[in-house]
């Protein structure tokens, strides 16, 4: 007997609109672009981890978890079909965290239409 083949992860991924230029759609020191978002970043950055799993459809305690923010990035990199690698997502997350946080925010904010 054949044991069936999982493909596809569970939970919800939010409508992924991928990137036409492949890319973020802001930089990665682009903070001052949302100025709540880089400050609520800047006093506490578990609560941004926290929003920023919430709002993309996963568990909050993700953005708490260790590697949860690297597993994130990625899953949100190849689902919005943004160019990168897995050790760039580790190396970005470790190096840049609460900048990368930022971004992320922001890109989630903006493709949900937040900023509209």
């Amino acid at each position: 007997m054949s044991t069936p083949v999982v493909t596809q992860q569970p939970g919800t991924v939010p409508s992924a609109v991928v990137s036409p230029t492949g890319e973020w759609n802001s930089k990665l020191c682009d903070c001052c672009k949302d100025c709540p978002v880089c400050l609520l970043g800047l006093c506490c950055p578990t609560i941004l981890g926290c929003y920023v799993a919430h709002k993309y459809g996963e568990p909050f305690l993700l953005g708490i978890t260790p590697g949860g923010m690297t597993a994130l990035r990625t899953h949100m990199r190849l689902s919005y079909g943004i160019r990168g690698t897995i050790c760039n997502d580790a190396l970005t997350i470790c190096c840049c965290g609460w900048c990368e946080m930022c971004r992320m925010a922001r890109e989630i904010r903006l493709r949900s239409g937040a900023y509209h």
